[in-house]
């Protein structure tokens, strides 16, 4: 038991799917019946109110909706059948669906709409266009037609089926022509735990998948993103009920996680490809850009699968985009039926639903991881005021896409209870070929080979194929479309009404050749399996010979060899190349000479030319951390080539380099060494000299601070005389004053080793507004030493990163 998309309440009353009386059982009624009905009513009304025989209990006759679901999805498609267990039969019959409680006198009673299977068999009522009747009234066991399930809000509905026998059989609300079915809850589908069954089908079903995105700004307007809308590539798979791609109530795998936050169908790819023995077919479909389009302009993506008996399970999901991780998809929809068969149809509109790893509340909001990480649920027009999708009313979402599942063909003998109509045997001969050719441009295929002979050489149905070979895949995430293509067809002078016609089986296989060495014959046979119905002889052949040669040289010193095999592939996938074909030896000459036959043939093979095959380049990936922590780098980003190198030449560059500046690094304070110590400043008494040292670098971007740049220490000089004279005061003011004059000039500009330095110019305006600009300053020499020993007194230039914000 797992959690899985399925019903979860009803909403409002029960739909009743009805079959009604058709034309031929209204003829049965009296026109005393008749006339008890009121003029102003409507036929489909006066159907519902005739009254038949009515046998309690009676069950040979059943309707039967596929899958005996209890809950429909509005807008799905279902298969309905009505049938008589033999020997039973019925000749007429009548089928409506109504919304429950109603009486059918009025249009907007009658819920949904059917959908013809076979016009031979049934038809729309003239006077009742709703209701579905017989084509003509013959003996018949089972009939089927298909019924779309009417919007959300219709509620529940009831489908009635009467049936005409030699007289009428009429049930009303109960019984085995009735079935109910309610609405099922989107909001809450996939909530409720759903048990997967064993599938007891046999052979294999080939589908086809057809998406078709409904999100556009005329279907969804609030904060629609017009630039960037599209849908990722599609990605799923079909696998067997050990393997989860994705469900309601679990956690997204990393594979679903860059799915839905990157719309990157790689990872999820790789998953899946894991899980080889739980998968049968990986399924992927192109993205679309823009979201949506017209169909007469760009054609739906679809893509094809195949199911077997243990891996009878589909899911795929796709993201839409621009969005916080939201997707639409289908998780886990069995494809086999309970009456050990293939489903044939499934119609799915699809509401998006969060992958429960990103926060965001808008289709453009910024990244925000949720943490933890929580589990994947359908959105609701409740969740955050700002959704697009919010109704404060509580309404459901407007369905965003649509997804068509169809059975395209069944392979190997099926073991289906439920015999085949005719559609099915059509549909499983021939698809139905298309008007156009939607064959991608990235897939280069060779011509179409001529129809091959029928696989029928009697009147039973058979096949023709014709072939094409796959040159060259220019996008690998592209699928392109199968090289075979099948065709329905009889053997040579058979039709449907030729009554004189007999039954032939398949032909056995050619027998072996009537010698070994040089040209002989060789044969086949079959024999009638059913001879015509009028008595007449039946002329087709029961045997046939044609020559065959082994070997053509017959001596002994002659070898046998086999049949050629077939060619390679070509060595070149454009312009020109080579290919190749062996054979065995099956025995050496008898003389025991060399065996002379030629065991292995190359001739030359002709691909598209290189230059005619464009280069196809993915997108630029994300650029790179910077190659620094700080200060200026180098960050780089890249792009695969999707086309094969060989296919030409591709001049594109690959990989893009570009310079990036971070926050400045720290940069420390640098001093000079300590000057000599000065003379004292006293010429005699006590007094003090100093030294100093010059600041070489300030400190930057916080780096450590300058330590101190002057130092001082006492000195003691001779005693001072008593009175000195006068000539000796102003000799010591003048020296004192070369002194004060020499560390003024010394404070001025900073010292460096060999010059003085003009103090730092202002920083220059920054070089860009945002995304990391420059800023320069500068200082210039003021004074060269001529004594000075030092050839590094230069000008100098600092920088510093600004206005990293991002743009």
């Amino acid at each position: 038991m797992r959690l899985s998309p399925a019903p979860l309440r009803l909403s409002q009353g029960p739909t009743l799917l009805a079959l009604a009386l058709p034309l031929a059982v209204a003829l049965a009624f009296s026109d005393e019946t008749l006339d008890k009905v009121s003029k102003s009513e409507g036929y489909c009304s006066r159907i519902l109110r005739a009254q038949g025989t009515r046998r309690d209990g009676y069950t040979e006759f059943s309707l039967r909706v596929e899958g005996d679901p209890d809950f429909y999805k509005p807008g799905s498609s279902y298969r309905v059948t009505l049938s008589a267990a033999p020997p039973s039969y019925f000749r007429g019959f009548t089928l409506i669906a109504l919304k429950e409680n109603r009486e059918g006198d009025k249009e907007e009673d009658h819920a949904g709409t059917f959908q013809i299977i076979d016009e031979e068999e049934t038809q729309f009522m003239s006077n009742c266009p709703v209701a579905v009747t017989e084509s003509t009234p013959r003996r018949r066991t089972r009939i089927q037609v298909f019924w779309i399930a009417p919007p959300t809000g219709t509620g529940c509905v009831i489908l009635k089926a009467s049936i005409v026998q030699k007289r009428i059989i009429y049930f009303q609300d109960e019984g085995s022509l009735t079935k109910k079915l309610c609405e099922q809850d989107p909001t809450l589908d996939g909530v409720t735990d759903r048990p997967i069954l064993d599938c007891c089908a046999c052979g294999t079903a080939k589908y086809r998948l057809t998406f078709y995105g409904n999100w556009s700004e005329k279907t969804h307007p609030k904060d629609y993103p017009r630039r960037a809308n599209h849908w990722s590539a599609i990605i799923g798979g079909s696998h067997s009920k050990n393997y989860v791609l994705w469900e309601y109530g679990g956690y997204a795998s990393e594979g679903v996680k860059q799915v839905a936050e990157l719309g990157s169908p790689v990872k999820m790819e790789e998953e899946i490809r894991q899980q080889s023995d739980e998968v049968l077919t990986v399924i992927k479909a192109k993205a679309q850009w823009p979201a949506w389009q017209p169909v007469n302009v760009r054609a739906a993506p679809s893509a094809e699968f195949s199911v077997d008996r243990t891996r009878h399970l589909m899911s795929f999901l796709t993201m839409m985009g621009p969005s916080p991780d939201w997707n639409v998809g289908l998780s886990a929809e069995d494809l086999c039926t309970k009456e050990c068969g293939w489903v044939q149809k499934v119609v799915q509109d699809l509401i998006p639903w969060d992958a429960g790893t990103d926060s965001g509340v808008t289709y453009e909001s910024p990244n925000k991881p949720t943490i933890p990480q929580e589990k994947i649920r359908p959105l609701t027009s409740l969740d955050h005021p700002q959704s697009p999708f919010y109704d404060p009313e509580g309404g459901s979402i407007t369905q965003v896409a649509r997804v068509v599942i169809e059975r395209i063909a069944r392979k190997g003998e099926q073991c289906n209870i439920v015999p085949d109509n005719v559609d099915d045997i059509v549909a499983d001969l021939a698809p139905e070929e298309k008007d156009e050719d939607d064959t991608p441009e990235t897939c280069i295929y060779s011509n179409w080979s001529p129809w091959s002979a029928c696989s029928s050489s009697t009147c039973e149905k058979g096949k023709r194929m014709r072939q094409r070979m796959l040159k060259a895949q220019l996008d690998l995430s592209v699928p392109c479309p199968d090289t075979q293509d099948f065709q329905p067809c009889m053997g040579p002078g058979c039709s449907d009404e030729d009554g004189s016609t007999c039954t032939m089986s398949e032909w056995i296989t050619w027998s072996p050749c009537s010698i070994s060495c040089g040209m002989g014959m060789r044969s086949r046979e079959r024999y009638v399996k059913q001879f015509p119905e009028d008595g007449s002889v039946c002329t087709l052949p029961t045997e046939e010979t044609e020559k065959c040669t082994v070997n053509e040289e017959c001596s002994p010193s002659s070898c046998l060899v086999t049949e050629w095999g077939e060619w390679d592939d070509c060595s070149a996938t454009c312009g020109m190349g080579m290919k190749k074909r062996h054979r065995m030896i099956k025995m050496s000459p008898a003389d025991g000479s060399m065996c002379k036959a030629e065991t292995s043939q190359a001739e030359k093979c002709m691909m598209p030319e290189c230059h005619t095959i464009p280069c196809l380049l993915s997108p630029w990936s994300e650029w790179s951390d910077c190659s620094v922590t700080c200060g200026k780098g180098m960050r780089t980003r890249q792009r695969m080539l999707k086309s094969l190198a060989e296919l030409g030449d591709c001049n594109e560059e690959l990989e893009q380099v570009e310079k990036c500046m971070l926050p400045e690094c720290p940069i420390d304070c640098e001093l000079s060494e300590w000057s000599q110590w000065s003379e004292c400043n006293k010429s005699c008494g006590k007094g003090h000299m100093i030294r100093t040292r010059t600041i070489l670098m300030e400190p930057q971007f916080g780096g450590v601070p300058c330590p101190e740049s002057v130092q001082r220490k006492k000195c003691r000089a001779r005693k001072c005389l008593r009175n000195p004279s006068v000539q000796k005061l102003r000799w010591r003011e003048a020296r004192e004053s070369r002194r004060s004059e020499q560390l003024r000039e010394d404070s001025e500009g900073e010292q460096f080793p060999g010059c003085r330095m003009r103090p730092w110019t202002a920083w220059s305006e920054c070089t860009k507004l945002c995304g990391g600009g420059i800023q320069e300053r500068y200082m210039t020499v003021k004074k060269r030493f001529k004594s000075s020993q030092f050839t590094s007194c230069k000008d100098k230039k600092e920088i510093r990163a600004c206005n990293v914000h991002p743009c």
